[in-house]
């Protein structure tokens, strides 16, 4: 039991208490999943928050376990209203824990409401100060309803974006569905989200030990699956994936980035994407081979906020990824083939460190932070050596003496 329980946690990433957030439209399932998971002896650790739409909150009295570290946010949809009182609510539970009023939290899951866009709760997690050094984002769970997903992800853009920000989409009431329904549903899953873990609820039930560490945060080591982390990826034969949605604005496609790239040109131009088509770009991540740098590194953006990067151990040995090439996965709407050329070209023609340190004055840009990064410096033409890694001291130009 204590081994499952520290595998639970997550534990133990720079100290922080991770935070899955728990989604899908309108009478997935996801009452059933929270009741089913709440009543488990492993998941005794766990604080639960339940957000509520509408004057007066009801949902709540469906959650068979009511204690002290389930908080109802009542009044708002946590992506708008109510982000206040979610950071609001974290802080207390830290203040709580440190105090010892409370047993140490060992996980937060978040519950939204049916009609809530995840992105603002990430981003909330991820851009508050205070929050983000005491909790971070482990993953987004969303249920889908196998017998109307269909139908609700060609009708309200709420499913689709619920359906593409997910790291792990939970397939409920798949025995009210025919097979062929089923199929369908999973062409649908497969074009909106082709990087996201498909799972089946057992009568609204799943392991938690499958559900959680959807991300790359789940401890100071990568986990073993990164290959699956990334796996729009589909097929090791081909450099360019795509994926068209059979209904709905939401589309797919993996950039490979052939040559080991300067981080500081990267970062610059993903802050110019984000920026460019802020509001489109519902999701990237992927994997950097970065130029002076033996290991991979993962980058992950929700909407024009981003994540820390994170230095992995080493490439993967097995899959697409062991040929060591970059890759980035994009998810957003009313990319049409015009966009994804562009967002292609600009990958391609990444600035040198001089050139993207002056293009990084610009305010507001999503990427600044990564800019501070310590990261080598891209090596230039003429700095090369069969014997030595040349690395200049200084961004100015400096004449190549080998």
């Amino acid at each position: 039991m204590t081994d499952k329980k520290s595998n639970l946690s997550g534990a133990n990433a720079c100290g922080r208490v991770p935070v899955t957030i728990l989604t899908g439209f309108l009478g997935s399932g996801k009452t059933t999943l929270l009741n089913a998971l709440t009543a488990r002896p492993d998941m005794a650790g766990v604080a639960v928050f339940i957000n509520e739409f509408g004057d007066v909150g009801i949902d709540h009295h469906l959650v068979e376990r009511v204690d002290d570290t389930l908080v109802i946010l009542e009044s708002g949809c946590l992506c708008c209203t109510v982000q206040g009182d979610l950071i609001g609510a974290l802080m207390r539970l830290h203040k709580r824990m440190s105090r010892r009023e409370i047993s140490p939290v060992s996980r937060v899951l978040i519950e939204t409401t049916g009609l809530a866009d995840p992105a603002p709760v990430v981003r909330a997690l991820m851009e508050d100060r205070l929050v983000s050094a005491r909790f971070r984002c482990d993953g987004v769970l969303t249920v889908v309803d196998t017998e109307r997903a269909r139908a609700q992800i060609a009708r309200h853009r709420e499913a689709r974006v619920q359906v593409s920000l997910a790291d792990r989409l939970l397939l409920s009431k798949c025995d009210l569905a025919s097979r062929a329904e089923r199929t369908a549903v999973e062409r649908e899953l497969e074009a909106l989200n082709p990087a996201a873990v498909r799972l089946a609820l057992r009568h609204g039930e799943a392991d938690p030990q499958v559900l959680f560490g959807g991300g790359l945060y789940v401890s100071g080591q990568a986990p073993a699956a990164v290959t699956g982390w990334l796996s729009g990826q589909r097929n090791a034969a081909k450099s360019v994936f795509h994926c068209e949605p059979h209904s709905g604005r939401v589309s797919s496609f993996v950039v490979t980035l052939e040559e080991a790239t300067g981080w500081r040109g990267f970062a610059v131009t993903m802050g110019e994407i984000l920026s460019r088509w802020a509001g489109r770009l519902l999701r990237v991540k992927g994997l950097v081979s970065v130029a002076g740098l033996d290991q991979p590194v993962a980058v992950q953006c929700v909407d024009s906020a981003v994540y820390a990067p994170l230095r992995l151990a080493a490439w993967p040995t097995s899959g697409p990824l062991m040929d060591r090439q970059g890759r980035l996965v994009f998810i957003g709407e009313d990319l049409d083939a015009h966009v994804e050329a562009d967002i292609r070209a600009r990958l391609v023609a990444l600035p040198g460190d001089r050139e993207a340190l002056r293009r990084a004055a610009v305010a507001g840009l999503p990427t600044r932070t990564w800019l501070g990064e310590r990261m080598p410096l891209t090596p230039r033409p003429g700095l090369v050596s069969d014997a030595f890694i040349i690395q200049p001291r200084v961004l100015g130009e400096m004449p190549a003496r080998i």
